[in-house]
């Protein structure tokens, strides 16, 4: 994500540790409901209408793909809850969202930015039927809107990063709106979808975003709590432990970022951690 539209200082900086938070910081929840026990729902539809993909299952030829990616399968997820555990819309702020509420054993993979476009990763995510959610910012993904569409027909969300990747908590209100709004039009017009999720560049907010974004159309506000970086993950809390429902920020990057690793090398360490500590993965989009 240290990307030209990025300032060089801050990409020094920040060249570790990913989308670093913002003075607002992740924060708890707002507008959750009480942690539902588990469903016994089919799968609710993808939030653009189009089946989401599978979960991970233990079925012969999903655990042969595992196998080629020096993988275990992963558990299947739980039924998504039959009433979302984040509640939106309503007419109140925007939620704001560092984790779900939920009891389950699950976790959320999101990717931001979109500069790295691997082919080898959507054949990974193809394989594999992870379900992730692609946070996009269309100054990183102008050049190839293409390489994400594979991706989306998987049933991966397709969700907002704004126009150019701005620190927005130094931009004004009508700043805001426009590259959170433009990039609503944006995505709706590559994608055929508006997507319903925004995470602000660097976890970077205040209360002008949370109504820009409500004007745009977006339905919550994701953080995260844990960051991948090349072989381990970020945490927040003290324990540096996931927990469940947590929301963890990945990136599309390559070697040149990754001091040699790829994509896919990076999203097998993540896969490993999640998997060594006993979780498996859900389609956030079935929560919020």
């Amino acid at each position: 994500m240290r990307k030209r539209y990025v300032g060089a200082a801050l990409a020094a900086a920040l060249v570790m540790t990913g989308c670093s938070v913002g003075l607002q910081g992740p924060v708890d929840p707002v507008g959750a409901a009480p942690t539902p026990s588990a469903s016994a729902s089919a799968p609710a539809g993808a939030a653009d209408g189009k089946a989401p993909g599978k979960g991970p299952d233990t079925a012969p030829d999903t655990a042969a793909a595992y196998r080629k990616w020096g993988l275990k399968p992963f558990a299947a997820p739980p039924a998504p809850p039959k009433t979302k555990p984040v509640r939106t819309g309503g007419g109140g702020p925007v939620p704001v969202i560092s984790d779900i509420p939920t009891k389950d054993k699950v976790v959320f993979i999101t990717i931001d930015d979109g500069a790295e476009k691997d082919p080898k990763f959507v054949e990974m995510m193809r394989e594999l039927k992870i379900p992730v959610t692609m946070f996009l910012t269309d100054s990183a993904i102008r050049t190839d809107y293409g390489y994400f569409k594979p991706l989306q027909q998987l049933g991966n969300g397709v969700a907002n990063h704004t126009l150019t990747h701005p620190n927005l908590r130094t931009l004004g209100a009508a700043a805001q709106e426009r590259e959170i709004c433009g990039q609503q039009t944006r995505l709706a017009k590559e994608y055929g979808t508006t997507p319903r999720l925004m995470r602000p560049p660097f976890g970077n907010w205040n209360e002008d975003t949370r109504a820009a974004a409500g004007r745009c159309g977006v339905e919550a506000i994701v953080l995260w709590r844990e960051s991948m970086q090349i072989t381990n993950m970020q945490y927040q809390r003290g324990d540096k432990k996931l927990h469940p429902g947590d929301i963890i920020l990945a990136h599309f990057r390559g070697p040149s970022e990754l001091k040699g690793t790829t994509m896919t090398e990076m999203t097998v360490n993540m896969l490993r951690r999640i998997q060594e500590q006993g979780f498996t993965v859900a389609r956030l989009e079935d929560y919020v």
